[in-house]
């Protein structure tokens, strides 16, 4: 009797870890498979002329472009590496809510760090407490560069009409600036974290804009160095004005299409814009499909091992 319902003990814990891997799988393979569809779709409208802007592109372009993907997960695993102990491993996670963020649905990606988090991580912060206030730091941050840009560039948008070219579309983009206000006139009933992580994720967050201004400028510049350098603080200022828009996924179409109606489809300004927009999504899908593959590799591995420690632990059973 003992070595039987020792053996069916075995059995049971087995069975359950197996049906909370498969969900967990299940999922992530939906979120995965859903991502990529949203990625091909969008990749439809691909132009010959688009495709001729990537090809010419300079080599320093390439690079200063990984970088520039990269910029945001890596911030997010400085900050939440502080504030969780965050292993290597969730860096995976990171760029998955990137991807999220900018594919599917604005602010998506950090409800699947809140999930990956309270599955995986050994978190001494609230979840829910530091994306929350992470969340609302950047957003500040943000906002504060939008603001400075938006006044540096105010003559240059009412030439270009852009106010009305784009009709109420952008009026979105007072809403996280007005919350901006309401923080900062309520922060403590705000914020969760301490004064001290509150500087931190400020300090990081404002490196990590000025990284993603410096090397957008760059990349810009490098492609289409004829342009005027006042030009493309212009477009600097409409492309954060597009990302201040909540709860809108990818939004360097979303720029680059604003720039069209701006500027007309044949500029080689829309055309690079177009290019680089086209390039994000491609990385977006290498990055989903990669994460795909080692979630796949590492379930099979895991599965193996769990099969042999069962069988030995059943061994171990019978023979006491």
């Amino acid at each position: 009797m003992t070595r039987m319902a020792g053996r069916e003990a075995l059995h049971q814990a087995h069975a359950m870890e197996n049906r909370a891997s498969r969900r967990w799988a299940l999922l992530g393979g939906i979120a995965g498979g859903g991502m990529a569809l949203a990625i091909v779709l969008q990749l439809g409208g691909v132009t010959d002329g688009v495709l001729t802007t990537i090809g010419q592109l300079p080599p320093l372009v390439w690079l200063a472009f990984l970088l520039l993907y990269l910029i945001q997960p890596l911030c997010d695993f400085v900050v939440f590496r502080r504030l969780w102990t965050l292993p290597a491993a969730g860096f995976e996670a990171l760029l998955r809510k990137n991807v999220i963020n900018e594919v599917v649905l604005g602010y998506g990606g950090e409800a699947y760090l809140y999930l990956w988090a309270r599955r995986a991580a050994d978190v001494a912060v609230a979840p829910i407490a530091a994306i929350k206030d992470a969340n609302i730091v950047s957003a500040l941050a943000g906002n504060v560069l939008t603001l400075v840009l938006a006044a540096i560039s105010a003559t240059q948008l009412r030439e270009l009409d852009f106010a009305r070219q784009v009709g109420p579309a952008l009026w979105s983009g007072a809403i996280p600036l007005a919350i901006s206000v309401a923080v900062l006139l309520f922060g403590r009933l705000a914020f969760s974290l301490t004064l001290t992580q509150l500087a931190y994720i400020a300090a990081i967050n404002g490196m990590r804009l000025a990284l993603w201004t410096g090397l957008t400028f760059l990349i810009w510049r490098m492609a289409l160095p004829q342009v005027p350098p006042s030009d493309w603080i212009v477009l600097l200022a409409i492309r954060c004005l597009v990302s201040r828009t909540p709860l809108i996924a990818n939004k360097d179409l979303v720029f680059g299409n604003l720039v069209l109606l701006a500027l007309g489809a044949h500029a080689p300004i829309a055309m690079l814009l177009a290019a680089l927009a086209l390039m994000t999504l491609l990385l977006h899908l290498v990055v989903i499909g990669g994460l795909g593959a080692a979630d796949l590799v590492r379930g099979l591995r895991a599965r193996s091992g769990k099969t042999i420690g069962v069988t030995a632990a059943e061994a171990g059973v019978a023979h006491d």
